[in-house]
């Protein structure tokens, strides 16, 4: 058996109980906590009973001196032995746990001062500044509903889960497990300490519970409207020709709003849903922005908006979904064209092999630009870029950071006749940022706005790229 207790004639006389650990034993330690380092959630349950004590026992005691001899010569069971070599690998495997984990011993139980950080493992000491043993936990974690969870481990014998905000600049936010352990060789109780960081789980939430009260509220206001206008249709208004029409055509354009919010929310979700799988399709750029203009040079003539292609005609191949890609133009355009003044000109630009330091550096006529989503990728990258340029009114350095947020609209611009869902730059930097791309805005009160959204392009060699010419990218 890999754990047994035995007398031995020979062993020292150390007055306190304690594991043998054989050779098979050190090993299923090993493999244990190994398995602990590589899947997070099983560690507090592989680090308990006759393991913990076995693998804490040397920890916490390797370099401690001998304890004196007991008073008596009665036969004792020998010390943990733990080979050279197994003994390096369990303190690197306890070091590499993603979760910061802290063994507290326990003084007095009246004394709070008296909690100490016997060990420490790497991910603790970078979060609470802790050196490797021996400080106070007090000094470390000053939330008291984490030092009692610990106090009712260390003396009541249970397991606790509690929430620990550190606080500071960092709005971070963890779930704290305490859980007892068995007590060291001299008595002294101890109790084991995990953090897990549920920042993002927690951020997730919140967008969530933001994203459904937003959607909700938009969609009370056309609902609310059309059944305004359904009783007064059933009442008075039932035999008044001009009423009715009048009514009528406001009701279109309220279910209109309902369904670009449907389409759009439904858009979001399945990009959302898919935003970790990068697209390798091929897309002509140009193109693409030589498509949207077609698209919408009617509704820009209505509004007397002229819509101008200048830059590179067609051949700037960059990876991605067409669909996608034909959708961020277009609600960038969109944006231009709604709020551009009777008789303006919407400019759209395209551009090819870019740096990130180039897309970086760049300020459409010299207005301060700010980056709304930044492209991760290493190694030198050649990037295209699609300007869309307006000369509408413009917007307040101040409002720019909020610009992708759903629902988000610039103060003075939520209401009158401008039509729109609120999703269409949310949209926008989810599908930039799915394509490892960057998004940038331009904008000055009374100088309009240039939005700039860029894509890795396509790596190919010279004949490779003629060949691609020649052939038709994806529709």
């Amino acid at each position: 058996m890999p754990y047994e207790q035995s007398p031995s004639p020979v062993a020292p006389a150390t007055g306190s109980r304690v594991w043998t650990v054989g050779a098979s034993g050190g090993v299923a330690v090993l493999v244990l906590i190994l398995a602990a380092v590589l899947h997070r959630e099983a560690a507090p349950l592989l680090l308990s009973g006759a393991v913990v004590t076995a693998v804490l026992t040397w920890l916490i005691n390797r370099g401690a001196p001998p304890a004196p001899p007991p008073p008596t010569a009665e036969a004792q069971l020998p010390p943990v032995v733990v080979e050279d070599g197994e003994g390096v690998l369990l303190g690197a495997a306890f070091e590499a746990l993603e979760d910061p984990m802290l063994i507290v011993g326990g003084g007095e139980a009246d004394d709070i001062a008296g909690r100490r950080v016997l060990l420490a493992n790497a991910a603790a000491r970078d979060l609470l500044r802790l050196q490797t043993r021996g400080g106070l936990l007090l000094s470390a974690i000053r939330d008291p509903s984490v030092l009692e969870a610990v106090d009712e481990a260390l003396y009541g014998g249970l397991d606790r889960v509690t929430d620990y905000t550190p606080g500071g600049a960092r709005d971070r936010r963890w779930r704290a497990f305490s859980r007892p352990l068995p007590p060291s060789d001299d008595g002294q109780p101890l109790a084991l300490l995990r953090l897990r960081d549920e920042t993002d789980a927690r951020r997730m939430e919140m967008m969530r519970v933001d994203f459904l009260a937003n959607a909700s509220h938009e969609l009370r206001t056309p609902l609310a409207s059309l059944s305004g206008f359904i009783e007064t249709l059933k009442g008075h208004a039932r035999h008044d020709d001009t009423a009715r029409e009048k009514f009528l055509d406001i009701m279109s354009a309220q279910a209109e709003r309902m369904g670009r919010l449907v389409a759009d929310l439904l858009s979001l979700s399945r990009i959302e849903l898919n935003e970790h799988i990068p697209p390798s399709g091929r897309v002509d750029l140009a193109r693409a922005a030589a498509d949207v203009i077609d698209a919408v040079t009617l509704l820009a003539q209505e509004k007397g908006v002229t819509v101008r292609l200048d830059g590179e005609a067609a051949g700037v191949a960059v990876v991605g979904d067409r669909d996608e890609i034909i959708q961020v133009i277009q609600n960038l355009v969109d944006n231009a064209v709604k709020y551009s003044p009777p008789g303006a000109t919407v400019e759209l630009a395209v551009q090819r092999d870019l740096s990130a330091e180039t897309m970086a550096a760049d300020r459409p006529d010299g207005l301060a630009r700010l980056p709304l989503v930044t492209p991760d990728r290493e190694g030198e990258t050649a990037y295209a870029a699609v300007i869309v340029r307006d000369r509408g009114p413009g917007m307040a350095r101040e409002t720019l950071p909020r610009l992708t947020e759903r629902f988000y609209r610039v103060e003075g611009q939520k209401s009158g006749p401008k039509e729109g869902t609120g999703l269409g730059l949310a949209i926008v930097k989810h599908i930039v940022n799915r394509h490892l791309g960057g998004l940038a805005v331009a904008s000055a009160p009374g100088q309009g706005t240039a939005f700039t959204a860029w894509f890795p392009m396509v790596k190919t060699s010279a004949k490779d790229a003629e060949t691609a010419l020649a052939e038709p990218l994806a529709p």
